[in-house]
């Protein structure tokens, strides 16, 4: 069967290739789910001369084409507690929040996953990283509620298992209820993977093995959970050096740095990605790089909490793999992984100075920058001939941004764009600023009766 055709012409492109190739007018020709085509002016001939193929023409006149960004942190239950603990650090935040959020079921976890991803959806996102650590006893399937609003919505999902078993009893961060035993969230883990995750290149939906912290997990269940995956061929998800709270712990309870421990616990490598990383001195940046471990950056959540800024541009030029990532949204209440990206230029300038990091260098990690994070940099995050069409196509001549000089700074370093067209795997997402496989005001309607639920009960 021939596969339909989509002739993207007249648009900015910025492919954030590795030499960073950008087409002032450009195109970009999709055959089903793969870029067949990118380059300079018109489509060629060929592109839209098919009579037996189905071609549809966008006029990408007044836009800026990049590849649809990816979100490589998340925890999307969390949008049913936004507005909460407002002004608290971390160790208090998550406190306060513990005690709801043992009251989550598959239905509200499912109803604000949806709210969550659709948000990021309509910024640009078309891959999403979910950290899910929290399944009370009777709880449903949590898991699978996410994987179906993903599913929903037309996303990229990149799940993850996550657990805790270090209570509050243990000396643990978490009450006791939030925790399982080593042995269940091991087993739970494992079967995650065998039931949802996809190996090819071409998937919707991928599993990752994430213990939570080093402060509410035991080093029986990292050590497992790494030794687990890597017998399963996925990759390994955490949090690691996110506030200086987390550092005092570690060196009280393990006499060890968050990364010290984490390495010597088998976590680190090339399969590896941690969240946030504020606090990583000169040895650990070291050990991150030589061993390809990747990080997460979340600077809207980091100074919500006032964790810090991250050592972004230090990362980076010691050759560490970064991406995006917007946390929860109980921690950073926008949910749109588009802001991120004038975030961490502007909060990493703040750290490393003016030209401490470009506009095209938080583009670069809000879409290749992800795709490497993720272990995906061979079929996603560029355009590219031969990869998977996840693409963004951003408004730029309207009011807000029409003149600008460098269509790329209106993205990275202005407001948002409005999205006139968002493709994943090659299928419309978002046209014309509004989801297209989901009605939003149901969304919106789910949400709010979910947190009604939750907060009520």
């Amino acid at each position: 069967m021939t596969q339909p055709r989509t002739v993207i012409e007249g648009a900015y492109v910025a492919t954030v290739d590795i030499a960073g190739t950008e087409y002032t007018s450009g195109h970009v020709v999709i055959d089903g789910r793969e870029i067949v085509a990118v380059g300079a002016g018109p489509a060629p001939d060929w592109a839209t001369a098919d009579a037996s193929r189905q071609v549809t023409r966008i006029d990408g006149t007044g836009h800026l084409l990049t590849p649809g960004l990816i979100n490589t942190h998340h925890h999307l239950y969390q949008w049913l507690t936004r507005g909460l603990a407002q002004d608290a650090i971390l160790f208090d935040w998550l406190t306060a929040l513990y005690p709801t959020w043992s009251r989550i079921t598959a239905d509200t976890v499912g109803a604000g996953a949806l709210g969550g991803m659709a948000v990021g959806a309509l910024s640009g996102c078309t891959t999403m990283g979910d950290h899910h650590y929290v399944f009370p006893r009777g709880s449903g399937d949590i898991l699978g509620s996410i994987v179906a609003a993903a599913d929903d919505l037309g996303v990229r999902l990149h799940a993850t298992r996550g657990s805790m078993d270090l209570g509050a009893s243990q000396g643990g961060l978490p009450p006791d209820f939030a925790v399982e035993t080593t042995a269940d969230a091991l087993q739970a883990s494992a079967d995650a993977v065998a039931r949802f995750h996809d190996p090819e290149r071409e998937a919707m939906v991928k599993i990752a093995i994430a213990p939570c912290s080093p402060f509410s997990v035991t080093a029986d269940l990292l050590r497992e959970s790494a030794v687990l995956a890597r017998s399963l061929g996925v990759r390994l998800h955490t949090h690691g050096s996110e506030t200086v709270e987390e550092d005092a712990f570690c060196l009280e309870r393990f006499g060890r740095t968050p990364t010290e421990y984490l390495d010597d616990l088998g976590w680190l490598g090339d399969d590896v990605w941690m969240a946030h990383c504020v606090h990583l001195d000169e040895r650990a940046i070291a050990r991150f790089a030589a061993t390809g471990t990747g990080v997460a950056h979340c600077p809207s959540s980091n100074a919500r909490l006032a964790a810090g800024i991250a050592p972004v541009p230090q990362l980076l030029a010691a050759g560490v793999p970064v991406g995006l990532g917007v946390d929860g949204s109980a921690s950073n209440e926008s949910g749109q992984l588009g802001t991120e990206i004038r975030m961490s230029v502007l909060v990493n300038r703040l750290r490393a100075g003016a030209d401490g990091m470009s506009g095209r260098s938080g583009l670069h990690l809000a879409t290749m920058g992800g795709a490497r994070v993720l272990g995906r940099d061979r079929e996603l995050g560029s355009i590219e001939v031969g990869k998977l069409a996840d693409l963004a196509l951003w408004k730029i001549d309207g009011v807000e941004h029409a003149g600008i000089v460098d269509p790329v700074a209106a993205l990275t370093l202005g407001a948002q764009p409005p999205l006139t067209l968002l493709l994943v795997d090659g299928r419309a997402v978002v046209r014309d600023g509004e989801l297209v496989r989901v009605a939003e005001r149901e969304v919106a309607r789910g949400v709010a009766t979910a947190v009604e639920t939750l907060l009520g009960a």
